[in-house]
Parts: structure tokens; sequence; C-alpha cells
């Protein structure tokens, strides 16, 4: 396959504009060759079977790193040129909260930090390679997880950069530039001050750097399709023309843009070896991609003479003991299906579980994510209390209010009720609500009239039992109330003859048991999955849920350029134009729905070569589309704000905030983002 040189990109964006860049970047998503670490098919063959760390194995049991108490703020600091160490750490004490401090050392010289530094919590020092500049050195520290629990990061490095000297669309030299990053991102306490306040009080500002260095696309230079290249991993289409990033790799971020980069699973065969050019190389395409993905994620750019305000206190919530409470209450949809029941041995074999579909599928399309696995919580089985305290844990650290069940009950029977049964007994304190899903269990997994395993039989048993057999969950104190109203919601309305009464026996029947009044809402479905055509109250519900990709027009993704297996026949969807679409609606959203967003759909898992899929799905898409849902609700009161997010671990379906092996946990980072903004 014809190689395309980093060179011969360059001559071809000098000599053609907008269009040629397009077309090229088109040609390379269709399969051809990028003759540079970052090709996708090279990275591909990499990251298949067991993949690499892309951190240092020793890390792992690096006492540094074994931090117990972090602060929320984090400093790293690349280090090549030791003797500019003292001048940084002088400034590092304009800081006026507690922070953690992270040296990559690729100087080959012995480090030290002194102790009584002001504010410096905690100190690791960590020997790197010289590769990658300080790109690699920050990728690693990501990649590791060290950055985990932090909300904004400084990012600092050693500079020099004496080919500015000789540069002629440059001004200053190196030692001139380095001061002016220093003394505008360090230079007092009260810029300082002034930065961490507007971080506070702007949830979209995502990075503050020196002047003059907000950069946009007239500063490509050999980067254009090593970037294109470099996001495909992310299933990012890249415009060249909007190009903005921070030149020089120093700012104030807000965490969530370096935490996402975990989901790039860049290693060290993805960086240039050392001495490397001053253009054109990983380090280069990952310093504009950082740009490019803070803004994809609905955050801005900003240096610090365009932040349009002043010190006005808001820096104190970034001091370790400042209280975070998330503004928004997000719910995800949670499967019980992860554990064997006798009517799955029965229809699928023995020992079925949810498991079963998601480690038998196989990709459909050059670089697809097939099939899906945990990290963190393994291939649980939700027979053990253990699994629900882990993701209680995870969930509760990442801002997620609480889970709602998936519940299943045909005719008085209930089924995959184990979970929520011992939930319900246990002691864990995690919030839980419930959605009866009450639509068919079919062959094809779609909820159809056809090829029935078992079936709604109202007749049989009325609808109005239902309630019967869960107030023991909603009469416990853990059971999620909206506003003081128990939530409860349901999946097929439609189904029901005169719903209307159908809820109204629901309400008194809570009323009698001392519940008060509940919060009846139906998902936002279509009229040919049973929802409700109009509006919900005529109904006799309270509201509606979103539940995408229900509801949402379905806009096709580029098929024709993702090489798709011959066997394919299914549907290639766009999620960005769905991201696009389902934000424009939440102008106009009713004061009596709730928002829901979705991580991806994609049930390969389920049908392999009739799948429907969402192509475009990443961290950072994700990230705007759920900060826009949140914006949405905040002018409701506190207690009724509330997003819905498909969904915890839909692992079959691709809907998956869990710790991935692809992801990381950047998705569940997103949602901390948003709630702690």
């Amino acid at each position: 396959m014809k190689k395309i040189t980093v060179p011969a990109v360059k001559r071809r964006l000098a000599r053609y504009g907008q269009q040629a860049r397009g077309q090229l970047i088109e040609r390379l998503e269709g399969g051809a060759r990028l003759g540079a670490p970052l090709d996708f098919q090279a990275w591909l063959k990499r990251t298949a079977g067991r993949k690499a760390a892309g951190f240092p194995d020793a890390w792992r049991v690096d006492a540094q790193l074994q931090i117990t108490s972090p602060a929320r703020v984090a400093v790293v600091l690349h280090v090549y040129f030791p003797e500019l160490v003292p001048e940084i750490l002088a400034r590092l004490g304009n800081i006026p909260v507690a922070y953690d401090l992270f040296v990559t050392n690729a100087s080959g010289e012995h480090l030290r930090i002194p102790s009584g530094l002001r504010n410096l919590r905690n100190v690791a020092i960590l020997e790197v390679v010289n590769r990658g500049r300080d790109i690699y050195p920050l990728v690693q520290v990501v990649n590791s997880g060290a950055l985990d629990p932090y909300e904004l990061v400084l990012k600092v490095h050693t500079k020099k950069s004496a080919w500015r000297e000789g540069h002629a669309d440059l001004a200053g030299d190196g030692s001139q530039w380095k001061d002016s990053f220093l003394d505008a991102l360090l230079g007092s306490e009260e810029g300082v001050k002034t930065i961490l306040s507007a971080f506070a009080a702007e949830p979209d500002l995502g990075q503050v750097t020196a002047p003059g260095n907000v950069l946009g696309p007239e500063f490509w230079g050999a980067d254009t399709l090593i970037t294109a290249e470099l996001l495909r991993r992310l299933e990012l289409e890249l415009d060249p023309g909007s190009l903005q990033f921070c030149a020089g790799s120093m700012y104030w971020t807000r965490a969530f843009v370096l935490q996402g980069l975990r989901a790039l699973n860049l290693t060290r065969k993805d960086f240039d070896k050392e001495p490397a050019a001053i253009d054109g190389t990983t380090a280069h395409a990952v310093e504009r991609s950082i740009g490019i993905l803070a803004t994809e994620a609905g955050m801005r750019l900003e240096s610090t003479d365009t932040l349009d305000r002043a010190d006005d206190g808001g820096w104190v919530r970034f001091e370790p003991d400042a209280p975070r409470k998330p503004a928004v209450s997000f719910v995800p949809f949670y499967l019980p299906q992860f554990h064997p029941v006798p009517q799955n041995d029965r229809w699928w074999g023995k020992g079925f579980t949810e498991w079963t579909n998601v480690t038998a599928a196989h990709p459909v399309y050059l670089g697809h994510y097939q099939p899906r696995l945990p990290t963190d919580l393994g291939f649980y089985d939700l027979r053990l209390d253990e699994v629900r305290d882990a993701q209680a844990a995870l969930a509760r650290n990442h801002g997620i209010a609480g889970f709602m069940y998936y519940y299943y009950w045909f005719s008085g029977e209930r089924l995959l009720e184990r979970p929520i049964e011992m939930l319900r007994s246990s002691d864990l304190d995690f919030p839980y609500c419930i959605m009866w899903a009450n639509e068919n269990w079919t062959r094809r997994w779609d909820g159809r009239s056809s090829d029935i395993l078992i079936g709604q039989d109202y007749d049989k048993v009325p609808a109005e039992a239902f309630i019967d057999d869960i107030l023991e969950f909603l009469s416990d104190p853990r059971y999620v109330r909206v506003g003081g109203r128990p939530l409860l919601a349901v999946y097929r309305p439609g189904q029901m003859e005169d719903f209307p009464s159908v809820v109204a026996h629901w309400r008194q029947r809570a009323r009698d048991r001392g519940l008060g009044e509940l919060l009846v809402l139906s998902v936002d479905v279509a009229e040919e999955f049973d929802g409700l055509g109009g509006g919900a109250r005529a109904h006799g519900l309270d509201g509606r849920l979103g539940f995408p990709p229900h509801n949402l027009p379905w806009k096709p993704g580029p098929s024709h350029r993702i090489n798709l297996h011959p066997e394919f026949r299914g549907n290639v969807m766009s999620y960005r134009e769905l991201v696009s679409d389902a934000m424009a609606r939440l102008n106009t959203l009713d004061e009596h729905d709730h928002p829901g967003v979705m991580v991806t759909f994609d049930n390969t898992a389920r049908r392999q070569w009739k799948p429907d899929l969402w192509y475009g799905s990443n961290p950072y898409t994700f990230h705007r589309w759920l900060a826009a849902a949140a914006s949405a609700v905040m002018d409701r009161p506190p207690g009724e704000r509330v997003v819905f997010i498909n969904a915890w671990n839909e692992w079959a379906e691709g809907a998956v905030l869990e710790p991935n092996d692809r992801h990381g946990r950047t998705f569940l980072q997103a949602v901390r983002s948003v709630a702690h903004s």
C-alpha cells in the first residue's frame, strides 16, 4: 500500500487549500498508510490481544504514587534542563491552595525537591526516557492513573527552545518565551487566584495559557495528517480549519482534558526517537490534539489576558476540604443480566449471562472496538455483594447519584431479580430506583412481537398489580426521590390499556403505604415501541425521561470510509450528528421532562453482522453532550435536576460507563468533570 510521508503532506498542504486537506484526510481514512509512528493500522496490530500499559511497570508499585490523600490540584513538571528547576519551584509558591507535584525527569541527573515548599502536599519524582519531549512523559503519567483524582492540572516544563530565535514568524528567543509562560501562569499569587477563580465560575473553561499562545490553523505545520490519524483512535474526524491549541505546552487545564488522553492508548512505540524534528512528530500531534479535544468536550481555550474576571474568591473551592456536591443528579441505567438464571439456561444454554454475547463479538469495520472488555471490575457475577460494593464506590467517586435498575416483571413473575433483591437486603449505602422494562423478550433482542421467549400478558395479571410487587423497594430509605417523590419509570406504557387509570391506581397504593406522591415518568420512545403520543401529563404521567438513541434522528455515519466487513448488513449512524440533534432539542426541553445522554449504542455483541451502531463515540464528545444536558436542568430546584445516562453496564449494546480496556475510566471521568465543574 502506498505510503504518505510527512514531507509530502507538508508540500501538498502548502500547495493546496482547505479542500485538498479534506481530500487527503478522506484518503487516509479510506485506507492509505501514513509513514509515521501514528499509522492507524500499525496501531491496531499493536493493540490486538494484550495491550501495553503505556507507562513503566515499576510505577505500579512505586510508593510515591500511592497517594492516599490527594489534593485537588496537580502540577506536572517535566525536567530536561535541571538548571531551570529552582526558578519554577520558587514560582509554585504562588499557588494559593494545596497541590501535588509530579516531576518527570529526563535529565539523567538526580533531582531533589526541597521540603517546606508552600502548599505542597505530595511529591513524586518519576524517571523517564528522553522520548517525545515533554508530551510522552505526560502521557505516561496520564496512563498510569496518577492524575485521576485531580480537578485542575498545571503543566509546565523546563523550556529553552533556542530554535525560536531564528524563526521568521515567532517573536523572542527561548528564554524570553519561557519567562512569558511562567510570568503569566505563576507570576503572582493574585494572578493564580484569578485563574483558579475563573475555572471555579466557568464550567466551559478548559485551558488557560500565556498571552499570544492560543494558536489556530495557520500553525498546522506538518502536523495535519498525523493528527487526523491519531484522532481516528477516538473515531473523531478532523476539521483542520477549526484548530485551536495552547502552543508551548504550558498551561492550566481542567484535568479531564488530560485524563481523557488515556483513551488514545498511546505507548512508547507511538513516539519518535530523539533527537526528533522540530515539527511533524507525534509530540506535535498530541499537543494540537489536546486543544482539539478540549474544544470537542465543549470547553474553550483562553490566555490570561483574555480572562474576563478578577479574583472573586472562587479559588477556595479547590482547597482539599472544600465541600463537593454535584449540582445535577446523574442516574445511569443498570442492567442486572450478569448472573445465570434458569430461563436463560433454557433459552440460550447452560451458564449464559450477558458476558456470553460480549466476549463473542467480532469487529465489523477497521478499528471497530469489539469485543468490549472490562478492566477494573472484571467479568463480574452479580450474585456477589462485593461486586455491587465496588460498582457503588466507583460510581460515587465519579459524581453518580444512583442507579436505575431495569426491572423485569412478567404477569407476576420476576426475572433477573436476584441483584436488586440482594441490594434491598444489604446495607450498601447507595441510591437506586426502578424502570419497569415491560417489553417482550425475543430472540432478536429487539423487544418486538415476533419470536417471543417471554411476553407481557396483562390479561393474566393486570398492570395495576405491578405496584404491589415493588412496594418493598419504594419503601427503602435508599430509594431515589426527586423533589421528595419516589421515582418510577415505565419503558412501554402504550402496551397497557387505559394507562391513566393504571397510574392512578399506583399513586393511590403508594399513598396508602405512606410513601407520598410518586413521580412517574415514561421512557421517551416512539409510538412503534409503545410510547405515548402527545404530552406525557395527558396520560397521567409526570413527564418523560430521555433514553437515546430512542426518539432521535438516525443519521448515517461514514460507512463508505471505514472499511466495513463484506458480511456487514447492519446500520452505521453518526454519534456526532446524534449529539448535535440532541443538544438542539435541549433548547425546547419541557419543564417536566428529564434529558438523557448515551455513551454509545452498538449491539454487535448481540447481532454481529446486522447491528445498529453509532460511529464516533468518545469521552470528549460525550462530555460535551452531558454538560449541555446538565445546563438544561440548572434552572430547576436542586432536588429536581436529574439527567439519565444510557448506561452503566449495557455491555452488549456498547453503552458502558464502567472501565474498559480501550477507554479506561475516561467516560466516568467525563461524568465527574461535569458533576464537579
